[in-house]
């Protein structure tokens, strides 16, 4: 497999030429960071790997608070010990080797970081898997990555033992809410959810061990701390590309370290303090972009609230009256949500620094009320899962609500049109980027990679526009994927699903807008024969897909627009679909 990732920004431009066109977006981009204070480099030799930066922050911060979650706290010291328990499981009594692959299947609870940081610091590389997942889904992605076990919640857990038997995953790992919590808070919580609730169902495992009782293992014994080197694999991040298979973006050490350490470099803008700050973190931490900020906060000594179920509105506010805090992450569909929520105004604003947004774009109309109400500015991020995942963002000295800001230090930005030509500051074009948080490639994928990855720079598919002042503004995307609630849904994994279906002959699906989720999924069927019934339709994809791949609307056609050759015109179907909704 070919490795993308450089020592530093300096080695990666060294003797390359630049066009004329990237020359003048250099110099434009770097006027910028001169006339906001931020920095062009970052030193990326400050830490050897993830478990050395992890084990800076634990002796560092040892008393300091880590992580809360419903209403109890780990410290950085007990995340040190938890997570060296773990580790210890890992190596001494699961089979695992260093290099094997395990899957994390969570939501944010505190078990989350001590099952992440124990499996990195035993050399293992971490599987992200989202909880929602349908069978299809996670067996999928089990088999691709070659995991060979698995830590899941209990609530969850059904999902895993129907599929775990059809894949390689030799050991099951369960663990329940409040596993981490005080013995009587934990009786009490895990009690309510299992009898009362009836949240928790029955599942059995051929071979499987409850998370307690792997740290109570690890306890007896010391762990061999792993020594990987910058360029290793870390993490297996899965994202649907363009094909529609689920494809692991390959994250190592040095990618993810630079980009803590590149965003580590705009915080100073913030005004953020060292061990002061308390962020508010409702997204889950199986995507790359609270993943990250969840280490950036780590490096700082500051302390993270996990909030289970942003779904649930009542429990964010309720962690919100809890603490005095100073940051958050969010996406668009949060923000309004909280912002319509009666109780939202009353909250004490009055240490809040920082607002980050991404995943989706930021609506001005968000970015207003959120600033009406809290008297703090939301600042707007860009990203991907392939760059680890942040490209750019906003600052504090100049926020520009509608941009997605200014380059992180040591990221080269390039824009193409259609040919493959460079264009300039102004212009639009494809964006491109090089950096050392450019992913190594997709696992096993060495075609995509390189479709992907051409010379160097990672092509994102989306069309932007650097403007004068250096700030980059996303103006189109060429993809075809759907945004829905800053969740990417590629209509291929959608239209493969339902080409299963027994009386559908044609099929596709595209991303239509909506106020509260950005975008949500339409799809179009033309029947074999006879008519398409919608309920037994939405059953089917159901038992097939996440929640929020699910189709909002389905047209049912004699046929689809097609090429000359077949192919499905979906850019057709949404033309059709945007003027039908403009004429409204």
């Amino acid at each position: 497999m070919r490795t993308y990732w450089y020592v530093n920004n300096k080695n990666a431009n060294e003797g390359a030429t630049l066009s004329e066109q990237q020359q003048q977006i250099a110099e434009t981009i770097n006027a910028a960071r001169k006339r906001l204070d931020l920095a062009t480099d970052v030193d990326l030799q400050q830490f050897s790997s993830l478990v050395d930066m992890f084990d800076y922050c634990v002796s560092s911060y040892t008393n300091n608070p880590a992580v809360s979650c419903l209403g109890y706290t780990l410290s950085y010291g007990d995340l040190d010990r938890l997570s060296a328990q773990f580790a210890s499981y890992l190596q001494q009594h699961s089979g695992l080797q260093p290099g094997d692959r395990i899957a994390i299947q969570m939501p944010n609870i505190l078990q989350y970081p001590v099952v992440l940081f124990g499996a990195l610091r035993a050399g293992m590389i971490v599987v992200n898997t989202n909880p929602l997942y349908s069978e299809r889904e996670l067996k999928h992605q089990l088999n691709d990555s070659g995991a060979k076990a698995v830590v899941v919640l209990a609530n969850i857990a059904k999902t895993a033992e129907a599929v775990v038997p059809d894949t390689g995953v030799e050991t099951v790992i369960v663990t329940e809410v409040a596993d981490l919590h005080p013995p009587l808070k934990r009786t009490l919580i895990n009690g309510v959810l299992r009898h009362v609730r009836k949240e928790v169902p029955a599942v059995s495992f051929r071979k499987s061990i409850p998370l307690r009782k792997a740290l109570a293992q690890g306890k007896s014994g010391n762990y061999q701390k792993a020594q990987p080197k910058a360029e290793d694999l870390a993490l297996l991040q899965y994202t649907g590309g363009t094909t529609g298979v689920s494809k692991g973006a390959m994250i190592s050490h040095l990618n993810l370290m630079a980009n803590v350490l590149q965003s580590q470099a705009n915080f100073t803008s913030y005004n953020l303090g060292i061990g002061k700050e308390t962020f508010i973190a409702p997204l889950p931490l199986y995507h790359i972009y609270s993943f990250m900020l969840a280490f950036l906060v780590m490096l700082e000594g500051n302390h993270s609230v996990l909030i289970p179920n942003p779904r649930d509105l009542n429990s964010v506010i309720k962690e919100m009256k809890r603490w005095k805090w100073s940051g958050m992450s969010g996406i668009n569909t949060l923000f309004v949500q909280l912002c319509k929520h009666p109780e939202f105004a009353s909250l004490d604003f009055s240490a809040l620094k920082v607002t980050l947004s991404g995943g989706m774009a930021l609506t001005h109309g968000a970015a207003h009320e959120w600033k009406k109400m809290t008297g703090a500015e939301i600042y707007e991020g860009y990203g991907l899962t392939e760059t680890s995942p942040v490209v750019s963002v906003n600052p504090g000295k100049g926020n520009q609500v509608g941009t997605i800001g200014i380059p992180l230090p040591g990221t080269d930005i390039r824009l193409v049109d259609d040919d493959g030509n460079d264009v300039g500051v102004g212009d639009r074009g494809e964006l491109c980027v090089r950096g050392p948080q450019v992913m190594m490639g997709y696992w096993q994928r060495p075609d995509e990679t390189d479709k992907t990855i051409i010379d160097g720079w990672l092509h994102t598919g989306d069309v932007a526009v650097v403007q004068e002042d250096g700030f980059l503004k996303i103006v189109d995307r060429k993809k075809d994927m759907i945004l829905v609630s800053g969740f990417n849904v590629y209509p291929n994994e959608i239209e493969d699903v339902l080409s299963e279906h027994p009386n559908i002959a044609e099929c596709a699906a595209i991303g239509v807008p909506d106020e509260k989720s950005g975008e949500v999924v339409k799809i179009f069927v033309a029947p074999k024969e006879g008519s398409i019934d919608e309920s037994e339709l939405k059953a089917f994809l159901r038992d097939r897909l996440t929640g929020y791949k699910m189709p909002r609307y389905i047209e049912v056609r004699d046929e689809l627009p097609k090429t000359n050759v077949g192919k499905v015109l979906r850019r057709t179907l949404r033309d059709e679909e945007l003027a039908k909704r403009a004429a409204k």
